[in-house]
């Protein structure tokens, strides 16, 4: 990229990696923007943590890619395998944690809370995927990983939590 500039959105339209121009409120758009503010949120997370985490690392290369393949559908990122690692880095962590019997609120400190804040715009940028896979076919694989991101974000957060706080009513 030789300018950060192009002055090709000031109308309100962005490219797409088919060489197409949309509208920048398009659910396309939409879709790729969360997935954008997901990644810059977990580069907050690496940051509070320390970088404990490697893992997230990967999740971040990887949703440059949930945004690639979604600008640009006609190629396939996302594969069944990187749903599956997540998989099995929850199961990690899981390991030492107690069993939830319990609805918890999200709390637990401020790691705890910045993960699950970054858990539930995760959960928006699955329904603004969701939303556009009823307009226009999405790479099924997408909304699993997506999702299951969502999961590995509520282990973590209860990972990092210096308590948990039951949920009454």
């Amino acid at each position: 990229m030789a300018k950060i500039y192009t002055r090709t959105g000031d109308d309100g339209t962005t490219g797409l990696g088919t060489a197409e121009r949309t509208q920048k409120n398009s659910k396309r758009i939409e879709a790729y923007g969360s997935i954008d503010e997901v990644n810059s949120w977990i580069g907050l997370i690496r940051s509070k943590t320390n970088s404990k985490y490697p893992f997230l690392e990967t999740i971040q290369n990887q949703l440059f890619c949930v945004g690639t393949e979604l600008a640009n559908p006609n190629k396939i990122w996302i594969t069944k395998e990187m749903t599956s690692k997540i998989e099995e880095e929850i199961d990690i962590l899981e390991k030492n944690l107690q069993p939830l019997k319990n609805f918890i609120l999200p709390a637990g400190g401020e790691n705890a809370s910045i993960i699950h804040i970054t858990r539930t715009i995760c959960r928006r940028a699955e329904r603004s995927i969701v939303t556009l896979n009823q307009e226009t076919p999405v790479n099924p694989e997408i909304i699993k990983y997506i999702n299951r991101l969502s999961d590995y974000l509520f282990v973590l957060a209860r990972s990092e939590a210096t308590e948990e706080t039951i949920w009454k009513v």
